[in-house]
């Protein structure tokens, strides 16, 4: 339950009750009897959300319930659950301020206040999400626009977007597209519809084992591209996007009948305009250790940092026991020396009962768990994804057992 009383201070102060906030709690407690009562995990949300099945749940394949659970029921036992939104830092007096201007005292802070996703950055999204062909898997509330529109489609153009910003899961623009061709087939509109993935980006992975089994899956589906144009405006009673191509600066207005946008995404607005912040607005740690670069008795995890890897769930669960051992080593007065390697893990699903598992580090090198050939189409790794992960998140991550 929330907190209740009037207590300001806390060994440790989490911003942030998503998958990274909950797992390291989770793991905190479980290393550390001492910690019991003295975390406090920072959150104004009243729900929990298990968003990587929001893309299965955009194509008909799940029903968007079962990714959500009350707040309250996945915060760990031993844990203060302080029911606020964060408003400010002030590292420099060990201090997080909240929006009922409270201030809550810290001898560490975690960062895990996940991504900010900016739906006012494209001109007519807010006003149009949910009708005019217009839909979304990155939002609860709008997820079933995404299935409306791919099963009452009856033909003509379908966009799908990409910013050229970071996002939550980097593969998961695509895949929903990779699923609508399937569901057009089956529905029998494809031979009347084009499909365009019209992406911010430069191409379509980063990882070159993996774009090149990709590119081969859009060959065969036969779906547009085009790169580096990045989605500035929706005129949802004309069916218009409006894109910027980032080579000539020039505006290209493309018709729809029907488009899936990702909207940009950047770190919250009290990280980027707090002292914790780098140049480029997310928070700033080392790579490896997550430890942060001016400020040593704060750590960062998840979608909030400047990690250059991918910002997926995967990550987390390598991320979440680095800070835990480093943060337990900084606490008993040793040295940091738990390493993140950047892995990070995009199931990329290319059809019903199809994925890619991508699993890379931070040299963009394939880092594959299973012994086989992970490039491959596979109805195994979908079935994990699925079934087995959600499985894992819930009973296993946020738990702090793996």
């Amino acid at each position: 339950m929330p907190e209740q009383n009037q207590r300001t201070h806390y060994k440790i102060v989490i911003v942030g009750g998503g998958s990274a906030g909950i797992s390291v709690a989770a793991r905190l407690l479980r290393k550390s009897r001492d910690l019991n009562g003295k975390i406090a995990i920072v959150d104004f949300a009243t729900k929990h959300y298990y968003q990587p099945l929001w893309t299965l749940a955009g194509a008909g394949a799940v029903s968007k319930d079962v990714t959500e659970r009350e707040e309250a029921a996945v915060i760990p036992s031993g844990a203060i659950w302080v029911q606020d939104a964060v408003a400010e830092f002030s590292p420099g007096e060990n201090a997080v301020i909240t929006a009922s201007r409270t201030k809550l005292y810290y001898d560490y802070l975690v960062v895990a206040a996940g991504i900010q996703i900016d739906w006012d950055k494209v001109k007519g999204l807010k006003e149009s999400i949910g009708k005019h062909g217009v839909c979304s898997n990155y939002s609860y509330d709008y997820v079933d626009s995404t299935w409306d529109n791919i099963r009452h489609f009856k033909g003509g153009t379908a966009i799908f977007t990409n910013p050229n910003t970071p996002v939550k899961c980097g593969g998961a623009p695509q895949k929903i597209m990779y699923l609508a061709d399937d569901y057009f087939r089956k529905s029998g509109v494809r031979s009347q519809s084009s499909i365009r993935f019209v992406s911010g980006g430069a191409s379509i992975f980063g990882v070159k084992k993996y774009a090149d089994a990709l590119q081969k899956v859009i060959e065969r589906k036969q779906i547009e591209t085009q790169f580096k144009h990045n989605l500035i405006e929706i005129a949802g009673e004309k069916k218009q996007a409006v894109f910027e191509n980032l080579n000539t600066n020039e505006q290209v207005v493309m018709p729809y009948d029907m488009i899936h946008v990702v909207p940009p995404m950047s770190a919250p607005d009290f990280i980027k305009h707090s002292p914790l912040a780098a140049s480029d607005g997310w928070l700033d740690v080392d790579k490896y250790t997550l430890q942060h670069k001016r400020f040593a008795n704060v750590f960062g995890v998840g979608d909030c940092t400047n990690l250059p890897t991918s910002k997926t769930g995967a990550a987390i669960r390598k991320q979440g026991p680095v800070v835990v051992q480093n943060l337990l080593s900084l606490i008993s007065g040793k040295q940091v020396g738990s390493k993140y390697d950047g892995y990070t893990s995009c199931p990329l699903v290319t059809g019903y009962g199809k994925l890619i598992l991508a699993e890379f580090d931070y040299d963009m090198n394939p880092k594959e768990t299973f012994p086989f050939d992970q490039s491959r189409e596979r109805r195994s790794m979908y079935w994990l994804k699925k079934e087995m992960l959600p499985l894992m998140y819930w009973k296993g991550m946020l738990k702090g057992t793996m």
